[in-house]
């Protein structure tokens, strides 16, 4: 039989234990994960503040940009 799949690797197409519900929980559960980050981050939950992250990435960009300017 000549196929493009790979021999024991069945396609989307056979039902090998995997038809749409365990994708649709997949989804389901990401977007479950989804809603609660959200939720933790308008009740102010955040891990690391907004201003360490604003910071770092100026320092970043900065950093960056005097490397560039003095360099080249």
């Amino acid at each position: 039989m000549n196929t493009s799949e790979p021999a024991g690797r069945p396609g989307r197409e056979t039902s090998s234990g995997r038809d749409g519900t365990e994708k649709l929980n997949w989804i389901d559960r990401r977007r479950e994960k989804i809603r609660a980050e959200i939720e933790r981050n308008r009740r102010g939950d955040h891990k690391v503040p907004t201003w360490v992250l604003a910071a770092a990435l100026v320092l970043i960009v900065g950093g960056w940009l005097a490397l560039v300017l003095l360099l080249g």
